[in-house]
C-alpha cells in the first residue's frame, strides 16, 4: 500500500475541516516544480537587474559618446574659424606688401633711383599676384587643399617680403648717399645772413682794382665789418689754414664729392689743417689781410678743381 499524507486545514469560522491527500511522489513533484519556478524566477529577476544595469551603462555611454562629438565637433569649428582668420591675414600681409611695393617705387622715383630689376617678379616668376584665398567656400570643398594653398601662399609672401626688403636697404642705402652729398653742397652763405653785408664782386668778369687789367673773378666778394663771423657752408676737413698769397690769411676745406670752398682776406683763423668742420661751425672772422680794398670774405666754390659760381648753390 502507497503512503499518502494528508493535509488537514482548519477555519476559525467553524466551517467544517478539510482533508487534502496526496502521495509523496505528487508531493516531490510539487516541491520539484516550486524549487524550479523559484529558480526561474530567480533567474528572470538577476536577468533584468543585469539588463536594466546594461541598459544604464548604455545610456552613460552613449551620453558621453554624444559629449565627445559635440566637443570634436566644437574643435572642428574652432580649427575652421582658426583657418578662416589665418587665411585673411594672408590676404591682408599681401595687400600690405603690394602697398610697400607702391611706396617704394614713389620713393624710388622721388630719388631719381632706377626701379629694381626684379621688380616686376615681386611674387615669384611671372610677378603674379597670388589669388585672394576664400576660407568659407574652401572649407566646403575640403580642408586640404586650402591648406596647401595657404602654404603656397605663405612661401611666396616670405620671398616677397625679402624681396621687398632688399629694395628698401637700396633705397636707404641710396638716401643715405644723398644725405652725406647734400651735407658735402655748401648751400648757405659764408656769413651770417643777418649780420650787415652786401657782394661787393659777382662770379663774373670785372677789371682788377689795383692792376686794372679786365679778369675773371673766381668766387664772390662779401663785405661785412671786421670781425664777424665766417661759417663753414657745408661739412668737410680743413685742408688749408694760411696765408695763401694775394688771399692773405685763407682757409680751404674739402667737402669731399670733388667739392672744395677757400675763404681769403680773413682777418684771423679759428681752424687749422685737418679740423673737421660741420656746416655753420665759425672757422674765421672777417678781415682785409691780403690785397684788399677793404674788410670783406672772398669765398670760391670749386667742382673737381673748377671754379663754378657759387651763388647756385645758395639756400638762404
Amino acid at each position: 500500500m502507497r503512503r499518502r499524507i494528508s493535509l488537514v486545514v482548519l477555519t476559525n469560522s467553524g466551517a467544517p475541516a478539510r482533508q487534502f491527500c496526496a502521495s509523496r511522489n505528487a508531493l516531490r513533484a510539487i516541491l520539484v516544480a516550486a524549487a524550479v519556478l523559484f529558480c526561474l524566477s530567480a533567474w528572470a529577476a538577476w536577468d533584468y537587474a543585469r539588463l536594466k544595469r546594461g541598459a544604464v551603462l548604455s545610456g552613460e555611454r552613449e551620453r558621453e559618446l554624444i559629449e565627445r562629438l559635440s566637443a570634436r565637433e566644437r574643435e572642428i569649428e574652432l580649427q575652421r574659424a582658426l583657418i578662416g582668420d589665418f587665411a585673411g591675414e594672408i590676404n591682408r600681409l599681401k595687400e600690405r606688401i603690394l602697398g610697400l611695393n607702391e611706396f617704394e617705387k614713389k620713393i624710388r622715383l622721388m630719388a631719381d633711383l632706377d626701379r629694381r630689376p626684379d621688380a616686376g617678379q615681386l611674387f615669384g616668376v611671372g610677378g603674379a599676384v597670388p589669388r585672394d584665398l576664400e576660407p568659407r567656400i574652401a572649407l566646403g570643398e575640403g580642408k586640404s587643399s586650402l591648406l596647401r594653398e595657404m602654404k603656397t601662399q605663405v612661401e611666396q609672401l616670405a620671398a616677397a617680403a625679402a624681396g621687398q626688403q632688399a629694395g628698401f636697404q637700396e633705397v636707404i642705402a641710396h638716401l643715405e648717399q644723398q644725405r652725406s652729398v647734400l651735407a658735402a653742397t655748401p648751400t648757405i652763405r659764408p656769413v651770417d645772413p643777418f649780420a650787415e653785408q652786401f657782394v661787393s664782386s659777382r662770379f663774373e668778369h670785372r677789371v682788377n682794382p689795383f692792376t686794372n687789367v679786365r679778369e675773371f673773378h673766381r668766387g664772390i666778394d662779401i663785405s661785412a665789418r671786421e670781425g664777424t663771423p665766417i661759417h663753414a657752408t657745408a661739412a668737410g676737413v680743413v685742408t688749408f689754414a694760411g696765408v695763401k698769397g694775394l688771399l692773405g690769411k685763407t682757409i680751404v676745406i674739402d667737402h669731399g664729392h670733388g667739392l672744395t670752398t677757400t675763404y681769403g682776406h680773413c682777418s684771423r683763423l679759428l681752424k687749422q689743417a685737418g679740423d673737421r668742420v660741420n656746416r655753420w661751425d665759425v672757422i674765421a672772422l672777417v678781415g682785409s689781410s691780403g690785397t684788399s680794398t677793404g674788410p670783406h670774405v672772398h669765398y670760391e666754390v670749386a667742382l673737381h678743381g673748377v671754379p663754378v659760381n657759387p651763388e647756385r648753390y645758395f639756400l638762404n
